[in-house]
């Protein structure tokens, strides 16, 4: 729940510095940039751009406590994105 309220902070100052920089039409560019950013992070550290045979190879050589620090890193990083984005969609269709 730390994570949703720091993400839902950076989306609105993102949202007021975007519309101090570029004006409300564009108030959506810097939450939307800050989402894609965590977004990005969550799906490297996840694994989901690596091919089969990477994954095994990381897996047989991580111990249990780097997987799970991963795995907490990219759940973090994915609350992080989800306020910002969905203060970004809602910004850009207002």
């Amino acid at each position: 729940m730390k994570y949703v309220s720091i993400g839902t902070v950076l989306s609105i100052v993102g949202v007021l510095c975007s519309i101090f920089f570029w004006g409300t039409e564009k108030a959506h560019l810097l939450p939307g940039l800050l989402g894609g950013i965590f977004i990005v992070v969550s799906m490297l550290l996840s694994g989901a751009l690596a091919n089969g045979d990477r994954i095994r190879a990381n897996f047989a050589t991580e111990t249990e406590q780097d997987r799970n620090d991963r795995n907490r890193i990219m759940k973090n990083a994915l609350l992080l994105a989800l306020p910002n984005m969905i203060v970004a969609i809602f910004a850009y269709y207002m």
